[in-house]
């Protein structure tokens, strides 16, 4: 399974991105789906995450009523949709695959990774 980041950007405090993860190589739905950040000097750190259908999902609580998870299955494509964007958001993205029925929040679980997607807020 290959993924792909996009829509990663320069955004002011309080603005919003959507960041699209785009995969190929795989049956897209044998998959949950998550997003992680890592920032500078920081440990990477989950984000979100989604099941097959995207109707079970799961936040961190530092984004929790921020960020919203979704995915296209027809496109196979996962998003993320960020609104209300702190500085302390500031931190590569990443789109994790997860080969399994059930909403894992730590990345060792997840068996494929992108390249990331850079995501700067600025105060």
């Amino acid at each position: 399974v290959q993924l792909v980041e996009s829509g990663g950007g320069l955004v002011q405090a309080g603005g919003s991105l959507r960041l699209t993860c785009a995969a190929s190589g795989g049956s897209f739905e044998d998959y949950a789906m998550g997003w992680f950040r890592q920032a500078p000097g920081k440990d990477r750190e989950f984000v979100a995450a989604c099941n097959w259908s995207g109707g079970l999902t799961h936040y961190a609580d530092s984004v929790k009523g921020r960020f919203t998870i979704s995915r296209d299955n027809a496109k196979n494509t996962v998003y993320l949709q960020m609104n209300s964007l702190k500085p302390e958001d500031t931190a590569i993205y990443y789109c994790a695959a997860d080969y399994s029925v059930v909403v894992n929040t730590a990345g060792q679980e997840y068996d494929y990774w992108g390249q990331g997607t850079q995501v700067t807020v600025s105060s």
